[in-house]
């Protein structure tokens, strides 16, 4: 049997209001005026070492002091005393009974507690890294040189992505391959990194710490004895599209993919090589015997702690916008075609030319092209504004008289880089407001023959304009690659996304989340971004991967949990087999055998007690968060019989609306004296039970406070507040059946900066309580 400790804190104006004397006296509890003190803290210790074990503290609210009052070993339960009661109510009678009932069921909440124990794990601390761009290879590089193991598996047959194929960033104008240079040096020095380029994620089943990962590397029909001679080349006969320059040229059927490859190693495009004809033009070529044209896919099996996804973006399809001529008019070219067109190793060897060979003199850039459109892209990209006042440059570079007209909605340049717009306005670059029309070559004046005429409204002239150019270049925007892990998870083989495509995450406070624990998002594929962004993204990403690594070989929680012991636990005799704990979990942490039994994967757990709050059997607990203790809880509020006496019930989340009225406490607001809290994980870990047992007992009224939901939802755990607003919109069949007002029972979303709201909220509240009547249950 526990031996339980009650402590009373009088200081911080507690004793002013709270007669802490009849409090000890009906607790059997020791008083102190300064319980946080290192007197205090002395008198705690030396019960515990008298064979105390389990420690209630009445004092100041559980979010503070929490350093002082952590005694290793025993349960600890905080009951908040002075916000809770002292700062927020006057005193009176009601007051002290409030009091009463917190101390009551902060008893009955530690006599119900059992420390949970973390259980170090064997894991592994192999980071895999997928999407071989810039963001992982900073993400791959970083984690490397802090001693982890990484494994990058990248689709294309070399290491690069997007950065590859620039010519310049903005806004210094610098060569990308100089950053790459540095990086891929980086990362062919560092032993603990193992590369697979022209592989692919076939499979990812397990959990944080053991994820197992199946990849499938596909031939490139060229062995590691190749020295990149290029004797291959020349011997081929055979030739193919060139991707890396957007089908702009040509490359023999094997091909090095550009300057900078890693490997720097020949592949052979299988689709167009001539193998299967009886060609062997290159293996005879080859001084090496580097040429396999047998090579076959292979597999491997691979272990991992944590997954970075940096799987990039690809340009919007410009076929699909119609109206602005892409191919049908060779010259309306998209921006990433215009980038390799301006590169040295471009198809044209970096000199601008028309289609068919002439100098561009005049030259149109057309912004959000497909961007910023319901039809489209609804968003943004972020760096359209700024690739092309970078690619007037260009123009201007090589021809300083040429006219560049930049057709823009808005122009975006956020931060330092409005300065690289100023420079680039001095270059003169001309500036046309109004969304672009059409793009036609129909000539309706002699200036207008032989040229592209771009028609666009000019808002700030108030008129439309034709304007004749030899090029248009067409600001396509960003899309994410947010496929290719195919897990092995009941609730989908990819990670859940957002409204337009881009991994799904809390976005501000955790950012590189991925509702998937222990895989992390970065660069494009979490957001449209810049290379800067993407860079410094990655760092982040794999920063929580590590994190969650180390999380889990202790057997803890990572965020927002982080370092939580406890564990669902599952009695399983009673499940029926219903499916709403997989189904509502928000982090697929719960996968089923072929009954519909739920299978825990532990270090996929966040611990926010959704399954708990979901499970109409009760059978899932956890050892410091119990059905039994809850239920416990609501049974030791002293119900008054008295006519005029009401008993309001609150379930406030921990993360924002429990704070919220400690703030309101501390800004002197009042809160109504027949509320009673019971902080709670989550919304979404209320069971309807409760909602039952309170009622049954003669609760008045049940107000229930989370965070916001829908489209633009706060909650830390994704669903929780959605999911308790579906259940209290299914306790009605509850109320019914206890022949109850549906009114008795209220939730709300609130902030944890709606403090100054909490007051009305609550009083609101109260008072239709009071419209109604009390319960008639009281007294059963």
């Amino acid at each position: 049997m526990k031996r339980v400790g009650v402590y009373v804190c009088s200081g911080c104006g507690i004793g002013e209001v709270i007669d802490v004397e009849k409090l000890s006296a009906k607790f059997n509890a020791r008083v102190h005026p300064f319980l946080c003190s290192s007197e205090g803290v002395e008198m705690i210790e030396k019960d515990i070492d008298e064979g105390i074990d389990t420690i209630v503290i009445a004092a100041c609210s559980p979010r503070v002091n929490t350093d002082v009052f952590r005694f290793e070993g025993v349960v600890v339960e905080r009951v908040n005393l002075r916000e809770g009661v002292a700062w927020s109510h006057e005193s009176n009678e009601e007051t002290q009974a409030l009091a009463e009932d917190y101390v009551r069921m902060g008893i009955v909440k530690a006599e119900k507690t059992e420390l949970p124990e973390g259980e170090e794990k064997v894991v592994s601390r192999t980071i895999l890294v997928v999407g071989g761009g810039i963001a992982g290879i900073t993400a791959a590089v970083e984690a490397a040189e802090v001693g982890y193991e990484v494994i990058l598996v990248e689709k294309n047959p070399y290491l690069g992505g997007r950065v590859a194929q620039m010519y310049k960033y903005f806004p210094k104008l610098c060569p990308p391959y100089c950053g790459l240079e540095i990086n891929l040096r980086r990362l062919r020095e560092n032993r603990k990194i193992t590369v697979f380029t022209n592989a692919e994620v076939e499979s990812i089943s397990g959990e944080p710490g053991n994820f197992d990962v199946t990849v499938k590397i596909n031939p490139r029909y060229v062995t590691d004895a190749c020295t990149a001679c290029g004797e291959c080349v020349k011997a081929c006969p055979a030739e193919r599209p060139n991707e890396f320059n957007y089908g702009m040229d040509k490359t023999k059927a094997i091909y090095l993919p550009h300057e900078m490859s890693f490997p720097m190693k020949y592949v052979i495009d299988a689709e167009y090589c001539q193998k299967n004809e009886g060609c062997k033009a290159c293996v005879d070529a080859c001084p090496y015997d580097a040429i396999d044209l047998a090579m076959e896919p292979k597999t491997l099996n691979l272990k991992a702690g944590a997954i970075v996804v940096a799987t990039g973006w690809k340009p919007y399809d410009a076929g699909r916008l119609t109206n602005l001529g892409f191919g049908k008019y060779p010259d309306v070219i998209t921006n990433v075609m215009f980038e390799r067109l301006a590169s040295p190793n471009g198809p044209t060897k970096g000199k601008i030319l028309t289609h068919d060979g002439k100098p561009v003199k005049r030259i149109a850039f057309v912004q959000c092209a497909g961007s910023r459109d319901e039809n489209h892209l609804p968003y943004c990209s972020a760096v359209c504004c700024l690739a092309s006042l970078k690619q007037a440059t260009y123009i201007k570079e090589q021809y300083p008289d040429a006219e560049v007209y930049i057709c823009y909605i808005d122009v975006r340049t956020p931060s330092l880089y409005e300065d690289f717009y100023r420079k680039v306005m001095n270059e003169g670059v001309y500036l046309v407001r109004g969304k672009v029309a059409e793009v036609t070559d129909i000539a309706k004046s002699p200036e207008e023959e032989g040229k592209l005429i771009v028609r666009v409204e000019d808002t700030l002239l108030g008129k439309v304009r034709r304007i004749p150019v030899d090029m248009v270049v067409l600001a396509t925007g960003m899309q994410p690659n947010s496929t290719g892990l195919n897990l092995k998870y009941r609730q989908g083989s990819e990670l859940p996304t957002n409204q337009y495509g881009f991994a799904n995450s809390n976005f501000i406070c955790f950012p590189y989340e991925s509702q998937r624990t222990g895989i992390y998002a970065a660069g494009c594929v979490r957001q449209p971004m810049d290379v800067a962004t993407a860079v410094e993204d990655a760092s982040g990403a794999v920063m929580k991967a590590i994190q969650c690594i180390e999380l889990v070989s202790k057997g803890m929680a990572t965020f927002p949990r982080s370092g939580d012991l406890s564990l669902p636990i599952f009695f399983l005799q009673r499940c029926t087999q219903c499916k709403r704990c997989t189904e509502e979990c928000p982090f697929s942490a719960l996968e089923e055998d072929e009954r519909g039994t739920p299978i825990l994967n532990p270090a996929r757990c966040r611990r926010c007690g959704t399954c708990f709050g979901a499970c109409p059997e009760r059978i899932i607990s956890f050892k410091n968060y119990s059905i039994d203790m809850i239920s416990s809880m609501i049974k030791a509020i002293d119900v008054p019989e008295e006519e005029g006496k009401f008993r309001i019930l609150g379930f406030f989340c921990e993360n924002d609306a429990y704070p919220a009225l400690d703030m309101a406490a501390r800004n002197g607001y009042k809160i109504d004296t027949s509320l009673r809290v019971i902080p709670v994980r989550c919304l979404g870990s209320v069971n309807v039970v409760f909602i039952a047992d309170a009622l049954s007992r003669g609760i008045d009224g049940i107000l229930l406070a989370g965070c916001k939901y829908g489209e633009d939802y706060q909650c830390h755990f994704i669903r929780g507040s959605e999911l308790a607003n579906r259940r209290m919109e299914n306790v009605q069949e509850t109320l019914q059946r206890l022949m109850l007002e549906p009114e008795r029972v209220k939730l709300v979303e609130l902030a944890i900066s709606d403090y100054d709201k909490i007051p009305q909220i609550i009083e609101e509240f109260v008072e239709q309580i009071k419209q109604i009547g009390p319960n008639p249950y009281k007294g059963f």
